[in-house]
């Protein structure tokens, strides 16, 4: 089965400076933190979910899950979130989703899955067109292979903070997925909103 072979790794670290600076993943979307609907979406695709978050650990340990913060106290972005959480990452793969997507898909992982390894690639990140014909790639969206600790490390040691730059450099595939508001994030205040109206 999929879900056997994938941990999940949520990114709940940021500054949310966005959005006022407020702890995004605790920010309450339909009586619930938004982090709980990613939870709830992702945990069915995978055997384990880690957190990945720098403050208020107690309320996120309170999901009932593995709370890891960065390695850095100074708020280094998504990869060091991805460095702190691959050494809990047991399986051939990590499947990392950040925080404030609460209608991820569902078919998320095995479709990622499937492609990654129909080409032996290390990592898969999906790709959607928005209405407009735009071509929208969603690198905050990675599987992961398991291994890959060392390389990020090296990247980051070297001052690399740019996801696209470390994915293309271990050679990441893009996946199409058809419907991008499932990849739509609450950045601010009235995108919180906005999915509160969905």
């Amino acid at each position: 089965m999929t879900a056997d072979r994938v941990t999940g790794l949520i990114l709940a670290g940021g500054r949310g400076s966005r959005m006022g600076g407020t702890d995004k993943g605790l920010q309450p979307l339909r009586g619930m933190p938004m982090a709980m609907h990613v939870l709830w979406r992702l945990a069915p695709q995978v055997i384990d979910v880690v957190i990945n978050a720098n403050r208020n650990l107690g309320a996120y340990e309170g999901f009932g899950r593995t709370v890891v913060p960065d390695a850095s106290a100074d708020f280094q972005g998504p990869l060091a979130g991805m460095l702190a959480g691959l050494p809990y990452c047991e399986t051939d793969w990590m499947m990392v989703v950040p925080c404030d997507v609460p209608h991820l898909p569902t078919d998320l992982v095995s479709r990622l899955l499937t492609a990654a390894e129909a080409v032996d690639a290390p990592i898969a990140m999906p790709v959607t067109v928005d209405p407009d014909g735009q071509r929208q790639t969603h690198p905050v969206f990675l599987l992961l292979r398991g291994d890959l600790y060392d390389s990020l490390s090296v990247f980051m040691q070297n001052g690399g903070r740019k996801i696209d730059l470390w994915t293309a450099s271990v050679g990441a595939i893009e996946v199409p997925f058809d419907d991008a508001s499932a990849f739509f994030n609450a950045n601010t205040l009235a995108d919180l909103n906005q999915l509160e109206q969905v």
